[in-house]
């Protein structure tokens, strides 16, 4: 987000004497720049410049020695807060006593003071202290402490010295303030930028702003800069892009301005070094702090290159397959076929990249201390071929965020001659008057004229606006109103709006530059009948319900790496193998998309555990994603129309299928022992009874019966299949390799569930049953069946026996041993029968539980255990 200096910005608007950055923000607001913070003064407070009067070196114990100073910081200071504890003999004129550890200044000089009661930036107060055997009544000051970066000059590498280095030439005397001084009592104003408006990513386009929201006078800092002329001679560029995109050129024009004769020792002026750390950026050099100062001033990204480094001609093309290039950051970077580069001559080969345009420079051609001849590039490239390099090299700079946006086509040679001006200005050399300015035929420099109804704005808005507003709030922005007759006007926008392209665009300016404040605000009706849909409804349904059965709802990315198909002990032939991958993944190590919940899950199960937790019961409700058996690219539409249906239809086709699923997570004990007693632990059974509970909350029924499927253990598994025989799911206890591989406690337990399939399969609306008042009767039942026998198929036996009168099966106990035989096993169900017509009489009951007994034997030949 850019920083805006006030005294910067009163470069190029009017600032009333007093203005505040609180109020500069709020006029930003008002026309749609958005506040992001407010930066206050770095220093506050009594700093000071001070006259080192005597400097009597003290070497200590551990080895260092100080310097215990006597210094001169004015007549309003030295008097009244003169230390009296650290009197000099023979000392005849005021001053304060100061400890410094630093040694690169000496009697005589005028360093920078920060008496008690100073605030510098931490924020560290300053007060008087006893030190060293002496009361050290102030700090005197190095750049590092005033947040001035590293030093502000070769001669400043501890304590600034007035009238060395930078600060040389600069005169003062003992009390003077040295936050005007050093510039450091300026306020700045951060501000969000929406993705529309990258003029306002300068200092130019922000004063542009300031004055439309207030009547500040604006100057145009463009305006009084010559702008370079192109001619015959310079240094020779070929635009060659042989694969543009969308049809449009790369690079539309590329000026090179060159600067001979540069002393490379000179150091950037104080302001300069000052307005950049303001802004946020690190002085490095003078020319590269002359191209960024330039930059963020006009909003025109510029590079510098050595020329004794470059070998022409240079050309800007497409980077070949294979191609590599060490950026600034020196970084080696494999390019790609559609990234735009700035290429010369120098390679082995006759060719070879210096820079991916618009994004950074290369490390072959990048100026250095021994730089004494710099080629300045200023260009104009494609927005959206900026905005994929760097993405697709995860290279955002300050350059690609301003080309990306859209940089006005008028400014590179304006902003090159105004780059090479100042490093001539502050390192000598001299400009050659050979300049190149290569641009693509046919590539307009100005948006498109718009045909707008002087109607069309009350018609959008709900505002009547005038006529004279809507003319006069569009060449307030710049742009070039005629009249086209019958109420219509022509509108060509300003060169440093490429956003604005049809009327919609021209009425929102309208609306901003009259003012938001005009438009009244209406309520919306809400109209009835609109709620929830059934799936919203549903899994809002299940997430209630499993946060009231003890579980806690947690959010996982859907990114994972590929060995966790393995760990979850996954089949070749499994679908869930069938994994998307990401091009451009957040983290290298993760480059997949989730094919089932519980891939991100259960690393979230055992980061918690990592973290202290003893035990855990965890939900999420996401998609998974699984890759089509035979994937096509997707295509991808045009920005300047609605895509076609079929474009649309092909895009669909192309994505992964997703599944939306609900799964969780159970480990460890339910509760810490109390004194009641222990809760017992989560386990197979509880997966279960959380996956019905989903079922039941979404309106479905479904079947539950033993299975195997990974990442579950094969003997404790149950499969969820609904009437018609569709698998929606799986719980029970994790493989106990898989246990292991997460570590997690032993039998830990687990289910997923298709959510979308459980609405599906739910009836739309669900009947209400009655509520019998009349009383219920019990019985309990024990059938031995075989091993291999499911409990839902004898609960179902059970339910089909009884009949109408069954209100509930519970199974209750399961039992396996000597007394019901080898292969054999007691199920235990406890029923509960009541009718709605009268009281069940015992003969009633007594025919309901022959029925269920012989229901039983019929279906699973089970017998009634005595």
């Amino acid at each position: 987000m850019p920083r805006i200096p006030l005294t910067w910005l009163a470069d190029h608007v009017d600032l009333p004497t007093g203005t505040s950055a609180e109020s500069v923000a709020a006029a930003l607001v008002s026309v749609g720049l958005e506040e992001e913070a407010i930066w206050p003064a770095q220093v506050t407070g009594p700093l000071v410049v001070g006259r080192v009067l005597d400097l009597v070196k003290e070497p200590q114990k551990n080895g260092k020695t100080i310097n215990w100073c006597r210094v001169d910081v004015g007549p309003e200071h030295n008097e009244e807060l003169d230390s009296p504890k650290d009197p000099q003999p023979g000392e005849e004129r005021p001053s304060r006593g100061i400890i410094c550890g630093a040694h690169n200044f000496e009697p005589g000089d005028l360093v920078i003071v920060s008496l008690p009661g100073t605030v510098l930036p931490g924020p560290f107060p300053i007060a008087a202290r006893k030190t060293y055997g002496h009361v050290s009544d102030g700090m005197i000051c190095s750049t590092a402490e005033l947040g001035l970066g590293e030093g502000i000059g070769p001669e400043t590498e501890g304590i600034i010295v007035v009238g060395k280095g930078t600060l040389a030439g600069v005169e003062a005397e003992p009390g003077d303030d040295a936050i005007a001084l050093l510039g450091l009592g300026d306020e700045v104003v951060e501000i969000n930028v929406t993705p529309d408006r990258g003029y306002a990513f300068s200092m130019r386009g922000v004063a542009r702003e300031y004055s439309h929201a207030t009547g500040a006078a604006f100057t145009d800092p463009a305006e009084r800069i010559e702008g370079a002329v192109g001619t015959r001679g310079g240094i020779p560029v070929q635009l060659r892009d042989e694969s543009p995109i969308r049809g449009r050129a790369g690079c539309s024009r590329f000026v090179a301005v060159e600067v001979r004769g540069v002393d490379p020792q000179a150091a950037s002026p104080r302001w300069i070094q000052q307005r950049l750390a303001q802004a946020g950026m690190r002085p490095i050099s003078l020319i590269v702090d002359v191209t960024n100062y330039v930059m963020l001033d006009l909003g025109q990204p510029l590079h510098a290159y050595d020329s004794h480094q470059l070998v022409g001609p240079i050309v800007v093309r497409r980077a070949h397959e294979g191609e590599m290039l060490e950026t600034l950051d020196d970084k080696p970077r494999a390019l790609a076929p559609e990234d735009l580069v700035i290429a010369d001559c120098g390679g082995e080969s006759g060719d070879r990249a210096i820079g991916i345009a618009g994004v950074m420079g290369g490390a072959s051609t990048e100026v250095s201390a021994e730089t004494v001849n710099v080629i300045i590039e200023a260009a104009s490239f494609d927005p959206v071929t900026v905005a994929r390099s760097a993405r697709r090299h995860r290279l955002p700079s300050e350059a690609s965020k301003r080309f990306e946006r859209g940089v006005d086509p008028l400014l590179p040679p304006i902003a090159a001659m105004r780059a090479a001006q100042l490093i001539v200005e502050h390192g000598g050399g001299e400009i050659d008057h050979r300049v190149t300015d290569e641009r693509v035929d046919g590539a307009p420099f100005l948006p498109a004229p718009i045909s707008l109804a002087v109607t069309d704005a009350e018609r959008v808005v709900g505002v009547a606006y005038t006529p004279e507003q809507v003319r006069g709030s569009l060449e307030t922005i710049g742009c070039t109103v005629e009249d086209a007759g019958d109420g219509e006007l022509s509108v060509t926008p300003p060169a440093w709006r490429p956003d604005l392209t049809i009327a919609e665009d021209l009425v929102e300016e309208i609306a901003r530059l009259v003012g938001y404040d005009q438009i009244p605000s209406v309520l919306p009706q809400a109209p009835g009948g609109r709620g929830l849909t059934r799936a919203q409804r549903a899994r809002r349904a299940a997430r209630t319900a499993l946060a009231e059965a003890g579980l806690v709802e947690v959010t996982s990315y859907p990114f994972v790496a590929p060995g966790v198909l393995d760990d979850l002990q996954l089949p070749e032939d499994d679908e869930r193998r069938r994994t998307v991958r990401l091009l451009n993944p957040l983290a290298e190590d993760e480059p997949l998309l989730r094919t089932d919940l519980l891939q991100t899950l259960l690393p979230v199960a055992r980061r918690n555990l990592g973290r202290g937790e003893d035990a855990l019961a965890i939900f999420q409700l996401a998609p998974a994603f699984i890759a089509r058996e035979e994937p096509t690219p997707a295509p991808i539409p045009g920005v300047d129309a609605v895509p076609a249906a079929q474009e649309l239809a092909a895009i669909d086709a192309a994505l992964p299928e997703q599944r939306a699923q609900i799964a969780a997570v159970l480990a460890g004990p339910r509760r810490g022992a109390t004194w009641f007693g222990d809760a017992g632990s989560w386990d197979w059974a509880d997966a279960i009874d959380a996956a019905r509970r989903v079922a039941a909350a979404s309106g479905a029924e479904v079947l539950v019966a033993a299975a195997e499927h990974a990442p579950f253990h094969p003997g404790r598994c149950a499969r969820l299949t609904l009437a018609d025989g569709t698998v929606v799911g799986h719980a029970g206890e994790l493989h106990p390799r898989v246990v292991k591989t997460f570590g997690l406690p032993a039998r830990a337990s687990a289910m997923v569930v298709a959510i979308d399939a459980l609405v599906a399969a739910a009836p739309a609306v669900i009947a209400a049953e009655a509520v019998s008042t009349y009383p219920v009767a019990k019985e309990d039942f024990a059938f031995v069946v075989a091993s291999d026998v499911p409990a839902a198929a004898v609960e179902g036996a059970l339910l089909a026996g009884i009949g109408d009168v069954a209100e509930s099966v519970e199974l209750f106990d399961v039992y396996t041993g000597e007394q019901v035989g080898e292969g054999k096993k007691s199920l235990a169900f406890a029923v509960r029968l009541r009718s709605s017509e009268g009281t069940l009489s015992a003969e009633e009951i007594r025919s309901a539980r022959e029925r269920a007994i012989a229901a039983v034997d019929a279906a699973v030949g089970g017998v009634l255990r005595a």
